[in-house]
């Protein structure tokens, strides 16, 4: 991808096109930016794609315009039948994308529809790399995300400056799709985790001990984790602003359990997270952060955390 070989490039440097500026796809706009990528970005709303323009990328109008003007073209958006409309669905990406150009889908979703849509990427000559993300908000406005890979090694070898602008640590877990069944597994990682942090902050909250003294003294041993020591201060805060939002969560848990159900795992932990979060979603809607998990606990157990004591 250089300037002899892609349409558009910048001396060594390629065209990067962005589709989705959410919570998370802006903010990894703004850091490919940074990083001194020209960016041509799209989105549904046109109030994201004036605040990616404000940050000093250019606008397209529709996804198979980002693509035509781009040698690598990102996808950022929420469910698998998003990538599937943006990508293959009239105006989508596939009819701009030209042989020899990277599509990278940074959505989590379904690895059976990201294999589906690498075959069909792959017969115009496309390559495709599914390379979802861990760390929310905060890791993408930092550009600390953690990004699982899948496709052909030497096409992530290709874009991996691409992505170093957004991410920290990148693995290349497979081929096509190892990329989102690994995402799965970090979903079910941290869901539990996730419900192990808000059972010792309701338990400790009960016993009539500080929260935020237990989360100090747990948070230098064994028990420390990413959720305990970046969402526990915050539930006592009473914080529930989304890095992450709870129906996004649901999403993923969703396909960690409609997979699991056709490979025949049991997931028993999963299906308990995921009934807690309905409570959530019932009660007070999925556009919290995950972190609301413990609204769910609070209200079986009558007692809040963070609460005078």
């Amino acid at each position: 991808m250089t300037q002899d070989t892609a349409a558009g490039s910048t001396g060594e440097r390629p065209v990067v096109g962005f589709i989705g500026l959410g919570i998370m796809g802006l903010p990894m706009t703004g850091n490919l930016l940074k990083a001194g990528y020209r960016v041509v970005a799209w989105n549904r709303s046109s109030a994201r794609v004036d605040e990616a323009v404000a940050l000093g990328a250019e606008a397209a109008g529709s996804p198979a315009e980002v693509a035509s003007r781009s040698d690598v073209t990102i996808v950022c958006v929420t469910a698998s039948a998003d990538v599937e409309a943006v990508v293959l669905g009239a105006g989508g990406a596939i009819e701009g994308l030209r042989p020899g150009t990277v599509l990278i889908d940074m959505s989590s979703i379904s690895p059976e529809v990201t294999r589906d849509v690498a075959g069909q990427l792959k017969a115009k000559g496309v390559e495709m790399i599914d390379a979802p993300v861990s760390g929310g908000q905060i890791g993408a406005v930092n550009g600390t995300l953690a990004i699982m890979a899948g496709g052909d090694a030497a096409t992530l070898e290709r874009v991996r400056p691409v992505l170093e602008a957004m991410g920290q640590r990148i693995t290349h877990c497979g081929p096509v799709g190892a990329g989102q069944t690994v995402k799965v597994c970090n979903q079910i990682v941290v869901s539990l985790n996730a419900l192990a942090m808000c059972e010792g902050l309701l338990y400790c909250q009960k016993s009539g001990v500080d929260p935020a003294t237990m989360i100090e003294a747990i948070s230098g041993g064994a028990a420390a984790s990413w959720q305990l020591i970046n969402f526990g201060p915050r539930i006592v805060n009473r914080d529930f602003a989304p890095g992450f939002k709870v129906s996004l969560q649901q999403k993923d848990l969703r396909i960690a359990l409609d997979s699991a159900e056709t490979m025949g795992v049991p997931l028993a932990g999963v299906s308990l997270v995921h009934q807690l979060y309905s409570v959530v979603e019932q009660r007070e809607g999925g556009d919290l952060g995950t972190q609301a998990l413990i609204r769910a606990l609070e209200l079986l157990a009558g007692v809040e955390v963070g609460a005078p004591q």
